[in-house]
């Protein structure tokens, strides 16, 4: 008998070290990525086509101080929360869909919410919430048709979410060629461009609020709710089991994270593979899926989105699409996780 103690008490010990290691080692991953988050994010006020310094802001520059307001600081705090709010739903999509490919643009949402803004721009509105409206309801819509067309493929695979996506982007970009052919080449249609190309550079204070506001209510709410997310990560059967209404949280969850996508996509344009990387760089970086994780996803994909902002202004004489550097690094990324699956079949 006190040897089945002593196991238990080894194993108990061993569990709370294990514990112990994992939380500290979040923490310091928490720091520094926050610590990240904050150099570029000052990075990018400070670097562009027009520098500035610190010291000209702090001596009351004319010209630095204008340059701070109307070029530097709206773009920089949109880049921060628009690349947050991009790695918390790609969280919850590659969390809901238990499947690691599953971003807002490769399941179609980022197109579907493209299109949408393409739509609101010609026959609607093309003021921010207007845009942002129908984005959401344009990414709300690809979401509900690749789930449809998963639910319909035989076996139910992980993948056949990824599948359904693909054909959902593809139906999307349709449906956008389809505009700009009606677009007036004069106004409408420069301004559908702009949401193809993903830039930062239209950004200015009076179209930030509204989306930034959208991205933290439902940053919150899918932090309060992440208990419940992780539960829809196990079999729906046992989710079920543990009191979770399955398909009224999925949705509500997929609403949040559409809804803050749609409120990115709205003011940036499409912006590929950030919540991609994001999400899968944060679970490998921490080993579990707990809030935490749901953190990091976050102020890994601020990170990215203020990097590549950064270097867009900067590294050449013209603006280049922002599109341009997150495909650089996602695009091999998404090759290895294809690659990695392949290799876990075979085995």
């Amino acid at each position: 008998m006190q040897n089945f103690h002593d196991f238990r008490f080894h194993i108990f010990d061993k569990h709370r070290r294990t514990h112990c290691l994992r939380s500290n080692r979040t923490t310091l991953l928490a720091g520094i990525s926050s610590l990240l988050v904050c150099a570029s994010f000052f990075t990018a006020i400070l670097i562009g086509k027009y520098p500035i310094s610190l010291t000209a802001l702090l001596a009351g520059d004319r010209m630095a101080i204008r340059t701070f307001w109307i070029l530097r600081l709206p773009r920089a705090l949109m880049a921060l929360f628009g690349g947050f709010g991009l790695g918390i739903a790609g969280f919850v999509y590659q969390t809901i869909f238990g499947n690691p490919l599953a971003s807002p643009d490769i399941i179609g949402v980022s197109s579907g919410a493209s299109a949408g803004a393409a739509f609101a721009i010609l026959f609607v509105s093309s003021g921010i919430v207007g845009t942002t409206v129908f984005a959401f309801v344009g990414g709300l819509l690809a979401v509900c048709v690749s789930l449809g067309l998963s639910a319909l493929a035989p076996g139910k695979s992980r993948s056949s979410i990824v599948l359904a996506g693909i054909a959902v982007h593809a139906l999307a970009q349709t449906i956008l060629m389809f505009l700009k052919l009606t677009a007036d080449p004069e106004k409408e249609l420069a301004s559908i461009e702009y949401w193809i190309m993903g830039s930062l550079g239209g950004v200015t204070l009076s179209k930030i609020p509204f989306s930034i506001a959208a991205i933290c209510l439902c940053s919150a709410l899918i932090f309060a709710l992440h208990r419940h997310l992780l539960m829809l990560s196990v079999h729906e059967e046992e989710a079920r089991m543990l009191g979770i209404s399955v398909g009224t949280m999925r949705m509500a969850l997929l609403f949040l994270a559409t809804f803050a996508v749609s409120a990115v996509v709205s003011v940036t344009g499409l912006i590929s593979f950030v919540g991609l990387l994001a999400p899968h760089t944060a679970r490998i970086l921490c080993g579990h899926n707990r809030r935490s994780c749901c953190f990091l996803s976050g102020t890994i994909g601020s990170f990215l989105l203020l990097t590549a902002d950064t270097l867009a202004k900067s590294i050449a004489k013209t603006e280049l699409p922002i599109s341009i550097f997150t495909s650089l690094l996602g695009a091999p990324f998404l090759i290895y996780l294809i690659l990695a699956k392949r290799e876990e079949d075979t085995l």
